[in-house]
């Protein structure tokens, strides 16, 4: 029984010496061996079929091993970043991002993009002024938020002159004036965003100032998008007002990269007119060509152009762009949004069919690159569950989080460079924080993959067996598993660590033997599952049986394993996401950054 279980484990066939009798008894086991796949095909990979023998029924033991040799893809860094939308200047929160809880909840996934854009872009004018005459009307929510920003101003003149990093201990009764007057505007944004119809937002140099502020006492790089809708009578874009904004911006030394406008495939609904592919080209090189006027931005990274889902019609813009304006930005972005968040209901987020979609959107923007710049990058911007602000219980809620840790493991595994989450701090239900500055489960969840996964992916191999599928039908993968090399910031684990992150979305539990390069090595589980009674609806987690809560303002939990023993089967209970280190590996591809 041993030589069984040590070919079987280590994947090696049989040698023509075995006696039959024992080729017999190893009949069954081998049908272990009989499917196999790789991360880099991890958004449609199918296991091929095989006829089980006489006597073999639905066992769930897996074997999992990994090529250690070397890595499929290597990722950015920043590969996990964050976006904030205009709409916080409208609501007021642009005001509390000094707040030591939201910078210590930021701090937490650095090293980070800070994306500021989202559909308001396009709306946005920069007024350079530190602070505007405002009419503060009766006694209400607005009257006192506006003498405490007074306040705010005062002090943060104070900071000025200090050079410091500004955060803030607000009062518990500003806060709740501020949720009060944030709740009100919900209502007029999201008429706004059903509407397609939106006002325009002034952005005041203070409110710079405070944006900025929050990105570096984070540890964020911020990406700001300008307005592209403002236009000439020629159709071509106008640069006055940015070339406003550029210019306080580098008064100041900020460290800033670039986009020009928001979803340009979706200006005609906008403004009644469109801006072809070639015409966005051009924009972005008059755009590029501003930058170089400025010493401190003659170098700043661009980004563009931010598409929408990659249909006819906006590949077709996307082709126009690059033919003018491939070789202007440094990476390619595009957008997505799973569910319309106006219908979604929680068995969307359990569709392996769902989860798979965002697989063909990215052969067909790598097709657009590889006809007209070859290895360029490619980022996924403002990508969430849902669309439409999304749904309360539903899109800020545990049951989110399959969609968001396999977009993770899928993006990281097809090597697209960076997606950029929407959002860290919104109205609606698709951000990673509440307005109660309270992390949401998929704010663990990216807390976990930021600590314990690094830029460096590698293929595995998985033999287990499938059931077979009926004629016409596909069987699509409930069980997701990915892996990279452990994260060199993480020094609790030596170089050479492997972490595994899987998603079982089967209503039973799932075992898994680890094999070859992985077998007889410590392992440490980190196992996310919703805590309470809501189960998939609940905004509360818990990691390995314990509750997730911020210590204090300033400190995030510890996030502890639970250490399985050498050797030990990975049991996977169902409808949860994991993390497993593989300790101690020594893996080649792991040694070195």
């Amino acid at each position: 029984s041993e030589l069984i279980r040590g070919f079987l484990l280590s994947g090696m066939p049989c040698p023509s010496s075995c006696p039959p009798g024992l080729l017999a008894l190893m009949a069954p086991g081998l049908a272990l061996m009989a499917t196999f796949s790789l991360p880099s095909q991890a958004g449609d990979r199918r296991a091929l079929p095989v006829e089980k023998p006489p006597g073999v029924k639905g066992r769930t033991l897996i074997l999992l091993d990994v090529n250690t040799k070397s890595p499929v893809r290597i990722i950015s860094e920043n590969f996990l970043s964050l976006q904030l939308d205009p709409s916080i200047i409208h609501d007021g929160w642009l005001d509390f991002l000094s707040s030591r809880r939201l910078v210590t909840l930021a701090r937490g996934l650095a090293p980070a993009f800070l994306r500021f854009a989202g559909k308001r872009t396009d709306f946005l004018q920069f007024h350079n002024v530190k602070n505007p005459a405002k009419s503060r009307g009766g006694p209400g929510p607005d009257y006192y938020l506006k003498n405490y920003e007074d306040d705010i101003v005062r002090s943060d003149i104070a900071l000025d002159k200090q050079k410091g990093c500004k955060i803030a201990q607000h009062p518990d009764i500003m806060l709740e004036l501020q949720r009060e007057k944030a709740a009100q505007m919900h209502l007029v944004l999201l008429k706004e965003q059903f509407s397609n119809t939106y006002s325009n937002l002034t952005l005041t140099a203070r409110s710079l100032d405070k944006l900025y502020n929050f990105a570096d006492c984070s540890g964020l790089h911020l990406i700001f998008a300008l307005n592209a809708l403002r236009r000439n009578p020629n159709n071509s874009w106008n640069s006055s007002n940015a070339l406003s904004l550029l210019k306080y911006s580098a008064s100041k030394k900020y460290n800033i990269s670039w986009e020009l406008g928001n979803e340009p495939n979706n200006y005609r609904t906008l403004i009644g007119r469109s801006v072809n592919g070639s015409q966005l080209g051009k924009d972005y090189v008059q755009l590029r060509s501003l930058l170089q006027l400025i010493r401190t931005y003659s170098r700043a990274n661009l980004y563009g152009p931010n598409i929408g889902r990659p249909r006819k019609n906006v590949i077709a813009l996307l082709e126009g762009f690059m033919k003018v304006a491939g070789s202007t930005v440094d990476a390619v972005t595009w957008q997505h949004y799973y569910i319309d968040g106006r219908v979604a209901k929680v068995t969307d987020f359990l569709k392996t069919r769902l989860l798979d979609t965002l697989s063909d959107q990215i052969r067909k923007i790598q097709k657009v690159l590889n006809t007209y710049t070859p290895g360029k990058k490619i980022w996924l911007e403002g990508v969430g569950a849902t669309s439409a602000g999304g749904m309360n219980n539903l899109s800020d809620s545990y049951a989110a989080g399959f969609l968001w840790l396999n977009t993770l493991g899928l993006l990281a595994s097809q090597g697209i460079d960076v997606v950029v989450r929407h959002s860290f701090l919104d109205h609606g239900h698709n951000h990673l924080v509440d307005q109660n500055f309270n992390p949401l489960p998929d704010y663990w969840l990216s807390l976990l993959y930021k600590r314990l996964i690094g830029p460096k992916v590698l293929a595995i191999h998985v033999a287990g067996l499938q059931r077979k599928p009926r004629p016409g039908r596909v069987i699509r993968d409930k069980l997701r598993i990915y892996a990279h090399c452990t994260s060199y910031h993480n020094h609790n684990y030596v170089r050479g660590s492997i972490t595994l992150y899987i998603i079982n979305l089967h209503r039973s539990r799932k075992k898994i033997k680890l094999a070859g390069t992985l077998r007889d090595k410590i392992v440490h589980q980190y196992l996310l599952q919703p805590y309470g009674k809501d189960g998939l609806h609940s905004k509360l987690v818990q990691l390995n049986g314990q509750p997730l809560a911020m210590v204090d303002d300033g400190t995030l939990p510890e996030l502890k394993p639970r250490p399985l023993r050498a050797g030990r089967t990975l049991v996977i209970p169902p409808l949860t996401m994991s993390f497993y280190v593989v300790k101690n590996v020594n893996a080649l591809a792991c040694r070195y950054r």
